[in-house]
């Protein structure tokens, strides 16, 4: 089992075997949040902080009989003692979360996390229920909000999807451009169908542009910076040169959208095709902002 689930156990554990869905993700939220490295990444979302990774782990020990699910709430069918499987240091921030947050409700937990928190409050939907006038005010100083156009590039290599989709939130990204060929992947949250769902909950359109991607055939045998440059050699004197309408319709979305990414796999830039098409994109006349790689 991934000591990441191990994690949610324990936490089950700890507080009687039985949590609110709510209380659950925010208990998480203050767990990882003490960790030097965190087992999970939370998003701004519909009740403050949420983690689709971790409702995915969720979801899977539900269908393990490990969690038993209701309405509102888990319960912790699997009888094993999680927290004697923690790491030492894990266990103690256990017991601090227990002695800390135990006796809080939903409405308490949602209430510290904003006001401490005030970034993951920006998208809830209870806000305004739970937060006096000046707490909303740090809420709203928390949202991104810039007013330049920028064309940004990011790669989701070595990060979570939460992480990924925080520097989107958090530059203030309206729309997200797959320039994958294929858009499919092993990581979770990063297929097309669940980027698609995952984004738009977040208020950001994804929008799929395959010609402009690089043949997976041609991807093979990469291992020096060199295979790369002698690949985005003919990506540029080819693909670039036969796909400039794709390239007019992502500038065009820049112009109406103001604030826009290109994505795809790699974490560094210069083993990304992406850089290359956004080059050429800044180099049609039209084009008069800023590049910016995230």
């Amino acid at each position: 089992m991934f000591y990441r689930r191990k994690v949610i156990l324990a936490i089950m554990q700890s507080f009687g075997g039985r949590l609110e869905k709510i209380k659950l993700q925010k208990l998480l939220f203050l767990f990882t949040e003490k960790q030097a490295k965190p087992d999970y990444h939370f998003i701004p979302y519909k009740y403050g902080c949420y983690s689709f990774s971790a409702g995915a782990d969720i979801k899977t020990m539900v269908t393990k009989q490990q969690l038993q699910e209701t309405e509102f709430s888990y319960v912790k069918q699997d009888k094993s003692d999680y927290i004697k499987t923690l790491k030492e240091g894990d266990r103690k921030i256990l017991l601090y979360i227990n002695n800390i947050y135990g006796h809080m409700d939903n409405n308490a937990l949602m209430k510290h996390t904003y006001t401490n928190y005030p970034y993951y409050a920006i998208n809830s939907i209870v806000a305004e229920t739970l937060l006096t006038n000046d707490q909303l005010a740090k809420v709203q100083d928390s949202r991104p909000a810039a007013g330049d156009t920028v064309l940004f590039t990011i790669g989701y290599e070595g990060i979570s999807l939460e992480e990924y989709l925080n520097r989107l939130v958090k530059n203030d990204v309206h729309v997200l451009v797959d320039v994958r060929r294929n858009p499919l992947s092993m990581k979770f949250g990063f297929s097309k169908k669940q980027l698609t769902t995952y984004c738009n909950s977040l208020g950001i359109e994804y929008i799929h542009v395959p010609e402009v991607g690089i043949q997976s055939d041609l991807r093979q045998e990469l291992h020096t910076q060199a295979d790369y440059d002698k690949l985005f050699v003919h990506y540029k004197q080819k693909e670039l040169t036969e796909n400039l309408e794709s390239q007019q319709k992502i500038l065009s979305l820049l112009i109406e959208n103001k604030r826009i990414a290109l994505t795809c796999f790699e974490k560094d830039i210069c083993q990304c095709h992406r850089k290359h098409l956004a080059e050429a994109i800044c180099a049609l006349p039209e084009f008069n902002y800023k590049l910016k790689h995230i």
